[in-house]
């Protein structure tokens, strides 16, 4: 059974809540990614999506100035999950409410790291490519 530790990105880049909203879109843009969790201390207290950014940038025209930081518009109160949970059960997590990541934390809030709809994919392309080839992680063997 794979888990969410297995297939989840540890090498998450992160903001501050005082970062600026330009710096978080620069960082989504140069590292092609769409989520970047927001911590304190190493705990998760947020999540800026580029939907977020984008949002806010629109919702001021240039004559206007746009929110200055990060908590501004990051979304609080969220859905996360720990390592050791059924990758299962986090991928009918992202389909029943419609997230595009979770945050994997310890129970101390601590960031982890985050799993995606493409970590899933990556994970489904290469369970199809060992079962195509006869391979050990094809279906119905046992987790890495």
């Amino acid at each position: 059974m794979f888990t969410v530790g297995d297939v989840m990105s540890r090498d998450v880049i992160t903001l501050q809540e005082t970062d600026g909203l330009l710096q978080g879109d620069e960082l989504l843009k140069s590292h092609r990614i769409r989520h970047l969790p927001v911590v304190r201390d190493g705990k998760l207290v947020g999540i800026v999506s580029d939907r977020d950014i984008i949002r806010a940038l629109a919702r001021h025209p240039a004559t206007r100035q746009p929110p200055l930081h990060i908590s501004d518009i990051m979304t609080r109160g969220l859905e996360t999950v720990r390592p050791e949970l059924p990758a299962r059960d986090a991928i009918r997590k992202l389909l029943d409410h419609r997230f595009g990541c979770l945050p994997v934390v310890e129970g101390d809030g601590t960031l982890l790291g985050i799993v995606t709809e493409s970590d899933f994919m990556r994970l489904a392309s290469r369970l199809l490519d060992d079962s195509e080839r006869g391979g050990e992680d094809a279906p119905g063997a046992s987790a890495p």
